[in-house]
């Protein structure tokens, strides 16, 4: 085992021990595995690494994708591994000064290149909305952005607008400031209520940690936050914060929710072999705006 696994182990299992047993701040409880409080704990997949695969198993994933597979077995439940890596990509827009033409094209790309999704501020749903109807490609909003300091409740309000305008994925900010002072709860209600908002509609919750700012302890708290929240996918960085995406961060995530969660890779990510080393470590969804010089063996300099 490398060093990078076994940091990514321990700091998973001591967290997740001590948020089991309610440690892990004044507000540890939330994420105790008290079942008389609606709380399970993670599942145990595979029964030879205990559902530590990604941390265990991450040598023999790289070596099946370096030999060309299409699929790979994580935690005894598989994931894509794609041949192109169009179908993982958020191709993503959230600059200020965007207009509308730069929204447009957008679009079109995601069209033809065969991207998941666009990812626009909210100003811009209901037009990328309008222009990807019945195209398969979705439209992703973000929430509370790129702070993530916006009241609960106001987070949730504007998670409704999107969705209402055509979004069906939101990718919202955490509260990092009360995750930093240990108010679990308090994160829990925030992603619980844009998670409630989202599956009213069918559409996908992601959670930005913003990871950039939080410790190794931190992020797990938050993916596990996440979980208990209902959310669909945890992601890492706005692409504002100052900080990126890194295989070490997408390799801690995904062990802390397991396989069943989405992970998303964020921020930073500027090419092809970047992309492909994020979804050996577990990603299963890339955000950038280099969306097109990926898919075409280019590389970009740029964030979003």
């Amino acid at each position: 085992m490398s060093d990078r696994e076994h940091i990514v182990e321990t700091v998973t299992q001591k967290v997740l021990q001590a948020l089991m047993t309610g440690g892990g701040g004044p507000q540890g409880n939330v994420a105790a595995g008290n079942k008389s409080s609606g709380v399970h704990q993670l599942d145990q997949v595979c029964a030879e690494c205990v559902g530590n695969c990604v941390a265990n198993c991450t040598g023999k994933v790289r070596d099946m994708v370096a030999a060309g597979a299409s699929r790979v077995a994580y935690g005894g439940c598989g994931a894509d591994v794609p041949g192109d890596l169009a179908k993982y990509i958020d191709h993503t827009l959230l600059k200020p000064a965007a207009t509308a033409d730069q929204i447009d094209h957008l679009c079109a790309e995601a069209v033809e290149h065969r991207f998941a999704a666009v990812c626009v501020n909210p100003v811009w749903v209901k037009r990328a909305a309008g222009h990807l109807r019945g195209t398969g490609v979705k439209v992703a909003s973000v929430i509370g952005f790129p702070l993530g300091a916006s009241l609960p409740e106001i987070k949730a309000l504007e998670a409704r607008r999107a969705l209402r305008d055509g979004a069906r994925e939101i990718d919202m900010v955490l509260n990092v400031g009360a995750l930093k002072s240990g108010d679990h709860e308090l994160v829990r209600r925030d992603i619980a209520g844009v998670s409630e908002a989202c599956r009213e509609v069918g559409a996908l919750n992601k959670v930005i940690l913003e990871t950039v700012l939080l410790s190794d302890e931190e992020k797990v708290i938050a993916s596990r936050l996440a979980q208990l929240a209902k959310a669909h996918y945890v992601k890492t960085s706005t692409g504002f914060g100052g900080g990126g995406a890194t295989v070490f961060d997408i390799t801690l995530m995904r062990e802390t929710i397991g396989p069943k969660m989405g992970v998303k890779a964020s921020g930073g990510i500027k090419n092809a072999e970047e992309a492909q080393q994020m979804i050996a470590a577990g990603a299963t969804r890339i955000g950038a705006s280099a969306g097109v010089q990926m898919v075409q063996g280019g590389q970009s300099s740029e964030s979003y």
